[in-house]
């Protein structure tokens, strides 16, 4: 790959060089299962799937009390036990209707079900074994039968389940305990497979740090032939938390440490029998807390380009956590800027990171050129789409370069180009710095969120380019921490010769304006 700077041009070529992929918005992540019962969060993502369009949404909690499907009783001296999916239903029937499927994690344990009261975040998961494996595995079976029965088999065997999340951490899985998790895998994967044996299963779903857990993984199911038909790890390059009151402050490695993390699952399964299965990114972002303000910059969506543009070579998806700031796992939101995870605020105010998938919407399938700050692609009608980046400073020493230029060479038919660009950076699509300019109101009033969601949108400017032996130079001035979208286009110039600016003004004599003369 190749960057460019300012005097240098790179020739794009005219033949494809691969394919964009869907890995970018296979998947993205959402707060707990029952969420989605709220107004703001359904609005939200009828908003995401608009302008986005993502194919997986995945979230914890789908066994949480709240959803309600795990419900012993006692009935004539007996225990009993009934699965109800009314909330679940409901939470699956949006998520459909708005054109998303559900990527399942299989967690966190009903209390009545658990083998101990450790649980995680403000509304408390709890993250310890089941006291039966063989209820759980009813648990699984009954959920799996129901979602068949109401959705289709052919539905739902498109939808990966994935086994539990992080039990490499001690907070999310009581002790940490492998051997305590392979049991439970081994449990799940049998007993998703009794459902049908096309149904995908699949794990560990590890943070980073534990790499070599997949090793181990790998070996445990091959070694006991347990079903597996994917793998999956999380992603993030933030340092240790320095809480303070309301958010957290870290340091964050260079953004190709991402790019890394998502290579690591083939090169841990390389040589096992497990070496050419899918693997899924199922979280990443810069930060794995869900109060640092880095989420809400323009910051965040530059140094997260080259990933989302660059991170197909590495996974068969990865999902960005998280697609809306409906999310409490560190509490009620204490502002509608807080740091939260998502590409939306509450209340549907868009962050630079939204824009940065938005654009990639909008890119072409045939990719013709990939650079350190540039990815170039074409569309099946010729248009050429650019996106580019400011690179950035990770280390947090320098505020990064404040203009950084990319000159492409663009291959063009007819004899003019339309380019139509929208950019966002420290100003412009850019509500966080609008807020931060109105003093950073807690809960702002009607007025003020409709100045944040205009301050939201992108900038957006065209001008017309001379197509010469067959292309186009662009040159993009890009600003401190900007990702800009150049959508380029041949021009059919239908204007009568008649229709010339110039002479709006001018009387058919050509003389100037002569006022009333009625």
């Amino acid at each position: 790959m190749t960057g460019a700077s300012a005097g240098a041009t790179v020739r794009v070529p005219r033949q494809a060089v691969g394919r964009l992929g869907e890995a970018w918005r296979m998947c993205v992540g959402t707060g707990r299962f029952d969420l989605a019962l709220r107004r703001d969060y359904q609005d939200s993502l009828a908003l995401l799937q608009r302008e986005v369009g993502f194919r997986y949404i995945r979230g914890h909690g789908l066994f949480d009390d709240r959803l309600g499907v795990y419900r012993p009783y006692e009935w004539q001296g007996a225990r009993q036990v009934l699965h109800a999916f009314s909330y679940v239903d409901q939470v699956v029937d949006a998520y459909l209707e708005h054109g998303v499927r559900p990527f399942l994690e299989l967690g966190f344990m009903p209390r009545e079900l658990a083998s101990g009261d450790q649980t995680v975040f403000w509304w408390g998961g709890n993250v310890t074994p089941p006291s039966s494996h063989k209820e759980w595995a009813e648990l699984v079976r009954a959920t799996l039968t129901h979602l068949v029965d109401r959705y289709g088999l052919d539905e739902v065997r498109t939808w990966p389940i994935e086994v539990w999340n992080e039990p490499n951490l001690a907070d999310f899985w009581a002790g940490a305990d492998e051997a305590a998790y392979h049991h439970l895998y081994e449990v799940t994967a049998h007993a998703v497979k009794e459902v049908d044996a096309s149904l995908q299963v699949g794990g560990p779903a590890v943070s980073p740090g534990a790499d070599e857990w997949i090793g181990r993984f790998a070996q445990f199911v091959e070694r006991g032939g347990v079903p597996v038909d994917f793998v999956s790890r999380h992603a993030y390059t933030s340092g240790p938390a320095r809480h303070v009151p309301f958010g957290s402050r870290q340091t964050l490695a260079p953004a190709e440490g991402l790019l890394a993390q998502f290579a690591q699952p083939r090169q841990a399964l390389a040589g096992t029998a497990l070496a050419d299965l899918p693997v899924h990114i199922t979280e990443f972002n810069s930060s794995y807390c869900p109060d640092n303000l880095i989420h809400d910059t323009a910051f965040n969506a530059a140094y997260l380009a080259p990933v989302v543009a660059g991170g197909g070579a590495h996974a068969d998806s990865f999902s960005y956590w998280t697609f809306s700031d409906v999310f409490e796992e560190a509490g009620v939101p204490t502002a509608l800027f807080h740091g939260g995870f998502g590409l939306l605020t509450h209340r549907q105010v868009k962050k630079p990171t939204f824009h940065l998938y938005a654009f990639m919407a909008r890119m072409g399938d045939a990719v013709l050129a990939r650079g350190d700050d540039h990815l170039v692609s074409r569309h099946a009608d010729g248009r050429v789409t650019v996106l580019a980046w400011a690179p950035v400073d990770a280390s947090g020493a320098t505020a990064g370069p404040e203009r950084h230029t990319v000159r492409l060479s663009v291959p063009m038919t007819g004899r003019a180009a339309f380019v139509h660009r929208s950019s966002v950076d420290e100003e412009y699509g850019n509500a966080y710095t609008a807020w931060r300019h109105m003093g950073s109101p807690r809960s702002p009033g009607t007025r003020q969120l409709e100045v944040l969601r205009e301050a939201a949108e992108p900038a957006r400017r065209q001008l017309r380019l001379p197509v010469a032996e067959s292309r186009v130079t662009l040159e993009l001035h890009l600003s401190r921490n900007e990702v800009t979208l150049a959508e380029i286009s041949p021009v059919t110039d239908e204007a009568p010769s008649w229709w010339d600016g110039a002479e709006l003004l001018r009387d058919e004599e050509g003389g100037g304006a002569s006022g009333d003369e009625r």
